[in-house]
């Protein structure tokens, strides 16, 4: 992988999701620890308690998250995300949005509804370089 890595994750969970069954999802999955997230409390419409859970990985742990975001994407949705990355990409970054009621049930797809967003960084310079580097990171090849 590239020499800086970074993957930054927000999740937004509402009253009637199970905040437990999200977090061991993603220690199963991705092996990234409950205490990684920072937890915030909100309020939605008619006052309902939402949290909002942020983490930023770093170093190993971005790296073992972003290598088992590729192994446990469709082949399809791989090659959708690389044929898209130009759309996908602003300033060195790429932004991916998967579904959460598929992280719960151990699968991982893209989904627009209700997802986890994710944002992968690593320092690139050109655009020539940003779609070489993130289809190869999408390939499991970097």
């Amino acid at each position: 992988m590239e020499k800086r890595l970074e993957v930054d994750i927000q999740v937004i969970i509402h009253a009637t999701e199970d905040l437990q069954k999200i977090l061991d999802s993603f220690k199963e999955m991705f092996g990234v620890d409950e205490e990684d997230f920072a937890v915030q409390n909100l309020q939605g419409h008619f006052e309902n308690p939402i949290l909002f859970l942020q983490c930023k990985l770093k170093k190993k742990k971005s790296r073992g998250f972003v290598k088992a975001l590729t192994e446990n994407i469709s082949n399809e949705e791989r090659q959708e995300i690389i044929d898209d990355l130009e759309n996908r990409c602003d300033q060195s970054a790429l932004f991916l949005r998967i579904s959460k009621q598929g992280l719960v049930q151990k699968r991982v797809y893209l989904a627009d509804q209700d997802p986890v967003k994710l944002k992968i960084y690593t320092p690139i310079y050109t655009q020539k370089d940003l779609i070489r580097t993130y289809s190869a990171i999408m390939q499991g090849t970097v």
